[in-house]
């Protein structure tokens, strides 16, 4: 069973960087296709960034610029580094590590943790 912990979260001013970070218990990150999502209290959950295994990433169109998403294979961690946040950025973030072998598909997430922009 793959855990993902994630950390980073935390308050920050408008304009303020926040890193995150998702530690999976396995050596998946370098085989998974990994991602951010957020869902904002009211909304649902949307897709914030990717890194697929072949290094491969995207972004949503309205963190592009402002986010970077990243991963260490020797740590089994990925990362989200957000700078210029908004507070529409606001939302409890989920790291999700997604394994396509069809028939099958192997989605893991982890427990969220909050984003909070304020002044």
């Amino acid at each position: 069973q793959v855990q993902l912990v994630e950390s980073g979260g935390g308050l920050v001013q408008p304009g303020g960087s926040l890193r995150l970070s998702c530690a999976a218990s396995g050596s998946i990150v370098n085989c998974y296709d990994m991602g951010w999502y957020r869902q904002a209290p009211g909304k649902q959950r949307e897709l914030v960034a990717d890194i697929a295994s072949g290094g491969r990433s995207a972004y949503a169109a309205s963190v592009t610029g402002r986010f970077t998403i990243s991963r260490d294979n020797a740590k089994n961690t990925v990362y989200l580094q957000m700078n210029s946040l908004k507070p529409a950025d606001t939302a409890v973030y989920y790291c999700n590590a997604l394994l396509k072998r069809p028939p099958y598909a192997y989605d893991y997430w982890g427990q969220g943790i909050q984003v909070t922009v304020s002044s």
